[in-house]
């Protein structure tokens, strides 16, 4: 029973969009009506600017975090990683934004952050050092996670390394035009690193 209730609640953290509410309280914008689309981060840069991003981006992860950390703080007997799944799932498939968002790569790390900061740290370091090298903002989300996978066998922590492999194949899928693009060099690159 608690893990239905405390997923549930993670779903519906996870479900509550960010970059849609930042879009249009801050910039009277649906961010889901320029750009690529997406109600993630990269796309709220993209529309709104790095202030609105930030704020976005900071939010999908403490969503995740919230979600991995609450049912610790309130003394459940449930594994959070598995609770935490369900905030990832919220991110991808909301409620409130029509089941359409974004692409999971700041919630799951909320998620890692939220059992394990130093893996998350790992995680960060990866994603600036491929982002710096590349430009590219989804292969340096989607190298993270598999560098976090390889971490996490490191410390032996085999159910974070499940989980995270777990969150590295949705976020590959949820990648797979950029994917294509990044193959057919016409991926967009940031501009500000």
């Amino acid at each position: 029973m608690e893990y239905l209730i405390y997923g549930l609640i993670a779903y519906l953290l996870g479900s509550i969009p960010s970059g849609l509410i930042v879009g249009k309280i801050g910039y009277n914008t649906d961010i889901r009506e320029h750009g690529s689309g997406n109600l993630g981060g990269t796309n709220t840069f993209r529309v709104l600017g790095v202030k609105a991003g930030i704020i976005v981006t900071l939010s999908d992860i403490l969503k995740g975090t919230l979600a991995a950390s609450l049912p610790y703080l309130l003394g459940a007997d449930v594994i959070t990683l598995v609770i935490g799944i369900f905030a990832v799932i919220g991110h991808m498939y909301p409620v409130f934004a029509g089941f359409k968002g974004g692409k999971a790569v700041a919630t799951s790390g909320g998620v890692v952050l939220g059992v394990n900061p130093l893996v998350f740290a790992v995680l960060l370091l990866t994603f600036f050092v491929v982002l710096y090298l590349s430009k590219y903002v989804s292969l340096a989300s989607m190298l993270s996670g598999v560098v976090g996978i390889i971490a996490t066998l490191v410390v032996q922590d085999y159910l974070l390394t499940i989980i995270i492999a777990l969150f590295t194949l949705f976020v590959i899928y949820r990648h797979r035009a950029n994917i294509k693009r990044i193959m057919n060099k016409t991926e967009p690159k940031i501009t500000w690193m």
